[in-house]
């Protein structure tokens, strides 16, 4: 990467700050432990930070693209040519008033929810175990065992590609499965408000505890991966199609079909982005010709600066 940008974008930083990596492997901050470098990574510390980054991006004609927990999300093993933007720890902030919550985009699933219990809040359990941000969950209008983000959701912060910040509504997010607005529209998630209830501190532990154990005994939380890789075909489980197809236990390279639930690929050691991807087309293939069934992938695939769909 150019050694100017690179002190433009230094500049932009505070003082001493070493936020900023230079050919960072992306396999270091998705679940999947899979992608190449990004020319360069930043820790991304507020929402002024983030707008100026943009700015200069655009300006200089650089690739920027955002992540959180990248956990919905499989990097090429080229990795980016660009700058990649972590919203993290800077997005991170909870305010909570009564049984109304905004969150930052960057705050981690598994802490807000911890915050809720000890605000003693209940409607959020069902979004505990999902190894993500926040604004991954609203991206992906994320859901799990009978509950999705649009059932609580009230209001979305986002930053436009304009540099404007503006405020979404529910019936502006089009929340549908594993689908929103911010799909389709090139915006940054910035906050989330969600409306919750007041509930007993007992309870609440007691059904996350419940969610939690479900997603131990079931799905294979000790190995890399992202998460379910299909949306749920209408009529169908894809995991039941995946495993009913002989296709449990299924690995090119390093990348498996998990024993535990045939619905997860997993990283068996050393999987590349194309062994994932190969497997992927292996499973739709197999599932087409035996069922009739087209399995569309749920995670995004980041390459040649672009999220794809397979």
């Amino acid at each position: 990467m150019n050694e100017q940008f690179v002190s433009k974008l230094k500049a932009l930083l505070p003082e001493g700050s070493d936020s900023l990596f230079l050919n960072e492997p992306l396999s270091r901050h998705t679940t999947f432990r899979i992608g190449g470098p990004a020319d360069c990574f930043i820790e991304v510390s507020g929402v002024e930070e983030l707008k100026n980054i943009l700015d200069l991006c655009q300006k200089e004609d650089v690739p920027c693209f955002c992540i959180g927990r990248g956990s919905n999300l499989l990097v090429s093993d080229e990795g980016y040519r660009g700058v990649v933007l972590h919203i993290g720890a800077g997005f991170s902030d909870v305010r909570i008033e009564g049984t109304r919550v905004e969150a930052g985009s960057g705050i981690l699933l598994s802490a807000l929810a911890s915050r809720l219990v000890q605000a003693e809040l209940t409607g959020f359990a069902f979004a505990a175990g999902i190894p993500g941000s926040l604004g991954g969950a609203v991206y992906m209008n994320a859901g799990a065992y009978g509950g999705e983000m649009k059932d609580i959701l009230t209001k979305v912060t986002a930053l436009k590609e304009d540099g404007t910040i503006v405020e979404l509504f529910p019936d502006e997010l089009k929340l549908g499965y594993r689908d929103s607005v911010f799909q389709h529209e090139d915006m940054i998630i910035l906050s989330a408000e969600m409306q919750l209830e007041q509930g007993e501190k007992d309870q609440i532990l007691k059904d996350m505890q419940d969610l939690m154990e479900r997603r131990v005994s079931k799905q294979p939380l000790d190995m890399p991966s992202a998460g379910s890789v299909f949306k749920r075909p209408q009529g169908y489980f894809a995991g039941g199609l995946i495993e009913q197809a002989g296709l449990k236990g299924c690995q090119i390279g390093g990348a498996r079909v998990s024993e535990k639930h045939a619905g997860f690929i997993v990283n068996a050691g050393g999987a590349t982005a194309e062994d994932v991807v190969a497997l992927i087309r292996h499973i739709q293939q197999t599932v087409e010709t035996q069922f009739g069934v087209h399995l569309e992938p749920e995670m995004r695939i980041l390459k040649d600066e672009h999220l794809v769909m397979l």
